[in-house]
C-alpha cells in the first residue's frame, strides 16, 4: 500500500547488517481481506521485498511480521485473512502475525476464534496512539495478554507540537516535543514508530533514551481526548 516494500528490502540487503537483527513489517490491505486474496498478498510483498527465500549464508529468514490493516470486509473475510496468515507462519513466510486498527469488539471475536481452534497467536497490535487519542482500552487488552503495542503516528503528524504542555516539558528537559511524544510512548510500554524523511530529524527521533518523564509529566499527557489525525477503524461496527 505505500510501495516502499522493494526498497525496505533493496535497503536492508545492502545493509550490511545481519538479518536476524533486522525487523519487517508489512501489512494486508484492506482490499485484500479473506483467505485467498490474503494468501496472494503474502506472496506477493515477500516478493517485493525479496524476502521468499532463506538466508543461505546464515540460514536466517529475517525477522518478519505480516499484520492485517484494517477489520475491514466482515467477520468471513476477516477470520478468513487471519487463516491465510496462520499458514503463512507455518509455512516459515513470516516469524510473527498481528493486526493493525483492530477495536476490541474485533480482538475478541479473533480471540475467540483462536480459542476454538482457529490458531495462530496475536503477536503485534498497532495503533495510532499518543496523548491526544485515547486508545487506552485498546493498549490495556493488549498489553494484558502479553500482545506487542505498536504506535503509528506517535507524533500526531507534527499538529501538536505548538502544545502548551510539550512545550513546557520539552523545556524542563531541554528536549524537542517529537522526543517527548516518543518518550511518552516509551513509559506507556508502546513501540513507537515515528516516521521522518529528514536525517537531522530520524537522528534527534532516536535520542530519547537520556531522560525520562517523571510521574507528573506523565499525567499533563494524560489528555483524555479522543482525536484521530489518521482514519479510525477501530469503531467500525461490521
Amino acid at each position: 500500500m505505500y510501495r516502499n516494500e522493494k526498497g525496505c528490502g533493496r535497503a536492508i540487503q545492502n545493509s550490511g547488517l545481519d538479518r536476524s537483527d533486522v525487523f519487517l513489517t508489512t501489512k494486508i490491505p484492506p482490499e485484500s481481506m479473506g483467505y485467498e486474496d490474503t494468501k496472494r498478498a503474502v506472496d506477493s510483498s515477500l516478493r517485493q521485498a525479496g524476502q521468499e527465500y532463506f538466508d543461505l549464508d546464515t540460514g536466517l529468514r529475517i525477522l518478519l511480521s505480516i499484520l492485517i490493516h484494517a477489520p475491514y470486509g466482515g467477520k468471513e473475510a476477516r477470520l478468513g485473512s487471519w487463516r491465510a496468515l496462520v499458514e503463512a507462519q507455518k509455512a516459515g513466510k513470516t516469524r510473527s502475525i498481528g493486526v493493525s486498527n483492530y477495536g476490541i469488539h474485533h480482538l475478541e471475536e479473533l480471540e475467540e476464534y483462536i480459542q476454538s481452534g482457529g490458531g495462530g497467536e496475536i503477536s503485534v497490535g498497532q495503533y495510532e496512539l499518543h496523548p491526544w487519542l485515547d486508545h487506552s482500552d485498546i493498549a490495556e487488552w493488549c498489553q494484558s495478554r502479553g500482545i506487542v503495542v505498536e504506535a503509528y503516528s506517535p507524533l500526531a503528524h507534527g499538529t501538536r507540537f505548538r502544545e502548551p504542555v510539550l512545550r513546557t516539558i520539552g523545556g524542563k528537559y531541554n528536549k524537542s516535543p517529537a522526543q517527548v511524544l516518543i518518550r511518552w510512548s516509551l513509559q506507556m510500554g508502546f513501540v513507537p514508530l515515528p516516521k521522518s524523511v529528514t536525517p537531522q530529524r530520524i537522528q534527534e527521533n532516536s535520542e530519547v533514551f537520556d531522560f525520562e518523564l517523571d510521574e507528573e509529566d506523565m499525567k499533563l499527557l494524560d489528555t483524555g481526548e479522543y482525536s484521530p489525525t489518521d482514519w479510525d477503524p477501530t469503531v467500525d461496527e461490521d
